[in-house]
């Protein structure tokens, strides 16, 4: 799942964590081991409403097994009472007609007060039970999701997109649907067996001995096939990740594959990851048949066995009213026994499902808190937008390099920064250590003399502003994108696109500000999403803004109107320009370039272009070269 060292200490050495090298980003992902632990059942449980509500469920479920077991005894104790006439010599042999007992009133009601309290204890059952299973599974959910929504990017460098997908997929229908079937089923009948037992020994002692050793031959049975099964089934979980990675993948890079005429070598290595997924499949539920078919055979084997006891004993030693009621529990008895043993094994196979959301709830190591207590932060902050990096150093992960050294930046309040270098240099690190994406290694921030890091992550980057080289757009309508919390009126965010050279465009859709955005803003170029990006920073009116490349989509023409929007706009502002062109930032107050990790020349572009052997001279003159 993740290489973090801080992630793999706190799990157990049989976690489903991802293992392998510490310098392998992506590892295989692998399976736990031995039986689902008890931890994993206590927290389902108190996702479902603890242990009080489970056991007004339990107590629902024992009443109405209850009460259909007494409604048979009392309808056999009908039979067997006859016309009522107690005189009579032989009553095994001829009880009469029951039509003709003088307190058959009184048998019909007590019979038809059963029959009404298990249908009321019926619905009261299965809408409790929907109610804690659907609450479980939904604590789960929300838990997991809240978890990895607040996880540091690190963690979605480290996990492919499959192995979250298979959670909330099929992991999240087990859990949903499959499991509450089955523990219906397992705790009902359960029950079953448990009042059966009860009424065999009231009624015929002798067939417990057949009872007790049925229990340890499905005893060792279910000892032997319940660890293989219980293993396929965590296979087969796994091995649909990679399945549904390459599908993601796949359809993500479709127009790449057929470029390069590769969809032959897809669709073989999906054949691949499908028979894998398939084969576990298909071992999981022939292991469950096959161990239905000897379940049954040995319950039927005891059936018998105690069906040709039962008719060859003399009437005089058994009532034939309890020779019917026994001879029809022991047949229910056996077949439910062996129901029940299953049951148990799918149980337990599909609480693997709730394993698996456990390991992210668990094991996700949440980015920093949203709000931080007691922490200062003057009123307005930012008012002037100074930042200074103070022995900054940082690195992705624990067990990867430094990318950003030792820095030491005095960046002034309202100073137009560029930020150059080659790739790889350490550019876009320093956005994502101004956002803190990333916690420091060393060193820290401060903004208007205020330390980021003592800082909730929700009051730091409300107050900051990022056009990224990548826009992004969300489901919904231009306004939404532009304004999602309603903080404006259409006027101004008219205003914003027109300074963005977008409102003509967005005056000539039906809707107009209203109109849809789809997924990703694919019914907009790159071009036009990066501009109405820009739009939403001019809006929030912020006091830092971060420009990642922003005008890399845009043609020359329009970038060079964008400028002159971006100087106006953002005059009052701090801006950082991590440039893409060169030229883009010659107009900046000073310049910064980059290097491996650290700063290698820091001073105004007039200075850096007429210094000798200057790095930023030699990336200028290399990009007009490029140009010319």
């Amino acid at each position: 799942m993740s290489d973090e060292k801080h992630v793999t200490n706190e799990l157990p050495q049989d976690s489903t964590e991802t293992k392998g090298k510490k310098d392998q980003l992506v590892t295989q992902e692998v399976s736990l081991e031995g039986s689902v632990t008890r931890r994993t059942y206590h927290q389902y449980c108190k996702a479902a409403g603890g242990y009080i509500l489970l056991a007004v469920v339990l107590l629902v479920f024992t009443l109405l097994v209850g009460s259909t077991a007494f409604s048979n005894w009392w309808l056999s104790h009908w039979l067997e009472q006859g016309s009522g006439n107690s005189s009579s010599s032989n009553l095994t042999a001829n009880s009469g007609n029951i039509s003709e007992n003088p307190d058959l009133p009184f048998y019909q009601m007590i019979y038809g007060i059963i029959i009404v309290a298990m249908v009321l204890l019926s619905i009261v059952k299965g809408y409790t039970f929907t109610k804690v299973t659907l609450r479980a599974s939904s604590k789960l959910h929300d838990t997991m999701f809240k978890r990895i929504l607040g996880s540091p990017m690190s963690f979605f460098d480290t996990t492919p997109t499959g192995r979250l997908v298979n959670r909330f997929s099929k992991d999240q229908d087990e859990v949903d649907a499959v499991l509450p079937f089955n523990m219906e089923n397992f705790l009902q009948f359960c029950l079953i067996v448990t009042f059966t037992i009860l009424i065999i020994c009231i009624v015929f002692p002798y067939l417990l001995i057949a009872v007790v050793v049925l229990a340890v031959i499905f005893a060792t049975i279910l000892y032997v096939f319940q660890r293989s099964i219980r293993q396929m089934k965590r296979m087969e979980n796994v091995s649909r990740s990679p399945w549904i990675s390459l599908t993601t993948s796949t359809i993500q890079g479709l127009s790449t594959i057929h470029a390069y005429d590769k969809r032959k070598q897809y669709i073989e290595r999906f054949k691949m990851l499908s028979d894998i997924n398939s084969n576990h499949f298909l071992l999981f539920n022939c292991g469950t048949r096959w161990l239905s078919f000897w379940l049954d055979f040995l319950s039927a084997t005891v059936t018998l066995m105690v069906a040709l006891f039962v008719v060859l004993s003399p009437n005089e030693a058994i009532n034939p009213s309890l020779k019917g009621l026994t001879l029809s529990y022991t047949i229910q008895l056996t077949g439910i026994l062996q129901f029940v043993v299953r049951l148990s094994t799918e149980l337990e196979a599909k609480f693997t499902s709730v394993e698996r959301l456990l390991e992210y709830i668990t094991s996700c190591v949440s980015e920093g808190p949203r709000s931080v207590k007691g922490a200062h932060i003057p009123a307005g902050w930012p008012h002037e937008g100074a930042i200074t990096f103070k022995n900054y150093s940082m690195r992705y992960r624990d067990n990867m390099p430094v990318v950003l050294s030792n820095l030491h930046i005095n960046i002034k309040p309202g100073e137009k920064l560029g930020i150059v270098g080659r790739t790889g240099s350490g550019k876009s690190s320093l956005g994502v250590a101004l956002f803190r994406l990333t916690e420091p290694a060393e060193g820290t921030i401060l903004i208007d003399d205020v330390d980021i890091c003592k800082l909730g992550l929700k009051d730091l980057r409300s107050q900051l502003s990022i056009i990224p080289q990548d826009p992004v757009l969300f489901i919904g309508t231009i306004r939404y994108n532009l304004d999602p919390f309603n903080n404006y009126k259409d006027e101004e965010l008219w205003l914003a696109l027109e300074k963005t050279y977008m409102k003509d465009t967005i005056a000539k859709l039906p809707g107009k500000l209203h109109a849809p955005v789809v997924e990703n803003g694919e019914n907009f170029s790159v071009g036009e999403r990066q501009l109405m990006c820009m739009a939403r920073a001019l809006l929030r009116n912020s006091k830092i803004i971060l420009l990642d490349e922003a005008t890399a989509s845009i043609d020359s023409e329009t970038d060079s109107m964008i400028q002159h929007t971006i100087r106006d706009g953002f005059q009052h502002c701090t801006m950082l320009t991590i440039a893409h062109r060169i030229n883009t930032v010659l107009e900046s107050d000073r310049i910064l370039v980059m290097d491996q990790g650290k700063v290698v020349e820091f001073d105004p572009p007039q200075d850096l272009i007429q210094r000798p052997n200057s790095l930023f001279a030699s990336l200028l003159a290399a990009a007009n070269q490029v140009n010319s």
